[in-house]
């Protein structure tokens, strides 16, 4: 009686493929997401990219650098959706197979028959086929590798190539800079919206932490763009261990390298200015801000006594950024 419903359930019984397609957005990039649940970076691979540069058995997360093959990428929502899709395809393949068996069962019964049965199945129909799952919108960072021109977009920054894993200087030092504005432009809302929430001491903490913070991004910024872009320019020559955290040695080694460093790229007084900041960056980092008499001789600023606590306004973390910033343009032309 039920010959269409067993063979459709015998067929699932086995191993099957079912493919759900995959629409990009409307600039052609389709979603993807880090499979480390210590992550789950969202982010965006063009199409054709996908297909033709990426490889199978490698891909990693342009956030954190996770590795895994390609079948590992698919989102939360995209493994949410397939799973439904899937469920409703079976579900109406089983439908259709009850409908054939009733519409079999009373075209079998015999119109002269003094008993007349009739079979009727109400469940919904299904379709053969399965429609694409749509990509969420589009990401408006789109970033195209230099190394191997894969494209990409994230919201926010990157770090990592998701093809081919290289971190980029230069990406990585533009991602720093908007995150250092993005903290200086919104000082203002911020406290305004934890004065309402918290009070004004700890909206006056959060600020301060922000501002300061904001002075180590500057130094890390260099150093982290200078390590990269120096083992590329000069390899054979051996830099110490955080060497660019300090203005006269960091511009030290680029003369031995190119011929010139930052005193030939900035004036004196950026130079001078430089050097200070760099150390109060030092003593937030090592003495919670606390001035010792390294710092009055290393950065030669006098207008602190031993003891006290340094000062960071965002005036400083703009100067910082704007000089650090003048230093890797030139760079970039060295390199």
């Amino acid at each position: 009686m039920f010959e269409n419903v067993l063979q459709e359930l015998r067929q699932m019984n086995g191993p099957q493929k079912i493919s759900i397609p995959i629409h990009p957005d409307k600039d052609g990039y389709i979603d993807k997401e880090c499979p480390d649940e210590k992550c789950m970076f969202q982010f965006k691979v063009h199409e054709e990219d996908w297909k033709n540069i990426f490889h199978d058995d490698k891909v990693f997360c342009p956030m954190c650098r996770h590795e895994a093959n390609s079948q590992s990428w698919f989102t939360t929502e995209q493994i949410n959706e397939g799973k439904n899709k899937v469920r409703e395809y079976l579900v109406g393949k089983i439908n259709n197979a009850f409908h054939e068996d009733a519409r079999n069962f009373n075209a079998r019964q015999s119109r002269n028959s003094f008993l007349k049965l009739s079979m009727k199945f109400t469940g919904k129909r299904g379709v053969d086929y399965i429609l694409p799952m749509t990509s969420k919108e589009e990401m408006e960072l789109k970033i195209q590798c230099k190394e191997c021109n894969a494209r990409y977009a994230v919201i926010g920054s990157a770090f990592f190539c998701p093809n081919c894993g290289h971190n980029s200087a230069e990406e990585t030092f533009s991602n720093t800079v908007k995150k250092i504005e993005i903290k200086l432009n919104n000082l203002e809302t911020i406290k305004d919206s934890l004065l309402a929430s918290v009070g004004k001491d700890d909206a006056e903490i959060t600020c301060r932490s922000l501002i300061e913070s904001g002075l180590n991004d500057c130094v890390v910024a260099l150093q982290r763009f200078c390590e990269v872009s120096f083992v590329k320019k000069a390899p054979a020559i051996k830099v110490r261990f955080n060497a660019f955290q300090n203005i006269d040695a960091g511009s030290d080694y680029w003369k031995q390298a190119t011929g010139q460093g930052y005193s030939d790229w900035i004036t004196q007084d950026e130079m001078n200015m430089l050097k200070i900041l760099f150390q109060k960056r030092h003593l937030l980092a090592h003495t919670e801000g606390i001035v010792d008499q390294k710092y009055i001789d290393n950065s030669g600023d006098s207008s602190y006594r031993v003891g006290q606590r340094i000062v960071v306004r965002p005036e400083d973390v703009r100067t910082c950024l704007n000089i650090v910033t003048e230093i890797v343009k030139t760079l970039k032309t060295k390199l």
